[in-house]
């Protein structure tokens, strides 16, 4: 029996990237793949990336880096995936970039290299999906991006401009986390 491909993930920046991972981790969980904690148990490794301020666009191109010399292949999302130009001129073996919040395009980079096993007999995902925080506390994602165009803030050019979710979805999201503690 084939074993599953496994993910190494990288995530860095805010606690809205984080439920971006999270949300990547649930659907490739679903979809079959195991991960793995550190780079050499990985069949590939995703990156999710901060460009928010300098340092942070620094410490993910050496996440990028780090992650290329230690496995390999290499997806890059998030919101330093908005300059791939950059990404690819410093990295250019990445497999694939995508921006931020476009968990479509990361799973299916994933799946172009590691095309996932099915196997029907395993329950795959906890109903509550999977966590990437203690069991004490989650993050609730109730909008993404923001309408003010501050001259110092790059946020609404990396996440657009503000959306929020509809209430029916946080509330039946909010219940979810509740009951499963």
């Amino acid at each position: 029996m084939n074993k599953a491909p496994k993910i190494g993930l990288i995530s860095l920046g805010c606690p809205k990237a984080l439920v971006d991972s999270e949300r990547i981790l649930t659907t490739l969980r679903a979809q079959g793949y195991n991960f793995s904690p550190d780079y050499q148990g990985a069949d590939m490794v995703i990156v999710n990336t901060c460009g928010f301020i300098d340092s942070a666009k620094a410490e993910s191109l050496e996440a990028i880096g780090e992650a290329i010399s230690e496995n390999g292949k290499v997806v890059v999302t998030g919101c330093l995936g908005v300059e791939e130009d950059l990404i690819r001129k410093t990295h250019p073996k990445v497999l694939a970039v995508s921006g931020p919040h476009q968990y479509e395009q990361v799973v299916e980079a994933v799946h172009e290299t590691l095309p996932p096993l099915h196997d029907p007999y395993v329950d795959l995902v906890p109903p509550e999906g999977l966590k990437l925080t203690p069991r004490h506390y989650s993050y609730l994602k109730i909008s993404e991006g923001c309408s003010n165009r501050c001259s110092f803030c790059i946020i609404p050019s990396i996440r657009g401009d503000l959306v929020s979710r509809p209430m029916a979805g946080v509330l039946y999201e909010a219940e979810r986390l509740v009951k499963s503690g």
